[in-house]
């Protein structure tokens, strides 16, 4: 299968570990990533209370790439997922703002007629692959990790990017329960971890972030599995601050991307799926199968 590929600006920078897992997650489930020639920054989710055109335009001119190329967009981020997303359903909405940003294209050679999807790279595992396709490619266990899966806000509100509860999402705990993870009873799992707060309010952002590492601890899980770069960000960077700040009376719990631990499932090396980048580090041990575990089909 091949797909456009979006890595937007955080899987370039402080979210490579997404990225490298994303890459090899795909590879290894013979899907092909189709890096989205010439993508811009999607204006990222406050520029469109700010100038709502402007915001749109930008977004639109990856849509429109990402139309002549014919593949559904894949978009890791879920701040990407949700601007594309929202500027999809805007054109389709607002025939007054849809005129002015295929202007804004026309200006740049390009025309669009908004009907690419754009999906989250957590919908595609579970629509196009599914627990048990995973599973029948699974050479490494998963089993005895504590996992507290945390989806964020943006990729269950205001849409839902999986069919899913809003509220107590639960795809992603049972596609890695499938590869023989332990996810844990999580229930601040669609809350916000405070987002580009840790810029303006960085105290009420730790406060969150710290609310959503406790609740982990609470049912001893070995990680926490976000969906989102900012969300992996805010919970390693902001706790590791909060442990030196009160003498380091207890060691940072590790956060990992979805992706690397299904990569890891699938058999990627940790260097693979880039648990060298994670500033926590996971320390879990992942034994590779010596023959086919008997969920695999």
């Amino acid at each position: 299968m091949d797909y456009s590929y979006y890595p937007g600006c955080s899987l370039h920078s402080t979210g490579v570990a997404y990225d490298d897992s994303m890459r090899a997650t795909f590879a290894a489930l013979d899907a092909n990533l189709v890096d989205l020639d010439d993508w811009n920054c999607c204006g990222a989710t406050a520029y469109m209370s700010v100038k709502e055109t402007v915001a749109c335009s930008v977004s639109a001119r990856n849509l429109a790439l990402a139309e002549q190329a014919g593949l559904d967009l894949v978009a890791p981020c879920s701040a990407c997922w949700c601007v594309l997303n929202k500027t999809l359903k805007f054109m389709h909405e607002l025939p007054e703002l849809r005129q002015n940003v295929e202007d804004a294209l026309q200006e740049a050679g390009l025309t669009c007629n908004f009907e690419t999807a754009v999906r989250h790279p957590l919908e595609v595992l579970i629509t196009d692959f599914g627990a048990e396709g995973l599973a029948a490619r699974q050479k490494r266990s998963l089993n005895g990790l504590r996992v507290a899966c945390y989806y964020g806000c943006q990729i269950v509100r205001p849409a839902l990017a999986t069919e899913d509860d809003a509220e107590i999402p639960m795809a992603l705990d049972e596609l890695l329960a499938g590869l023989g993870a332990t996810p844990v009873p999580y229930p601040p799992k669609a809350r916000c971890c405070g987002g580009m707060l840790v810029a303006t309010f960085e105290d009420v952002a730790a406060k969150l972030c710290d609310e959503l590492v406790d609740w982990a601890r609470v049912e001893n899980a070995d990680c926490i599995v976000t969906t989102c770069p900012l969300c992996h960000a805010n919970l390693e960077l902001l706790q590791e601050k909060a442990a030196s700040g009160n003498g380091a009376e207890r060691a940072p719990l590790p956060i990992a991307y979805f992706t690397q631990l299904i990569g890891l499932a699938l058999g990627c090396t940790p260097e693979q799926v880039g648990l060298d980048h994670n500033f926590v580090p996971l320390t879990h041990e992942f034994p590779a199968f010596t023959e086919a575990p008997s969920h695999a089909g």
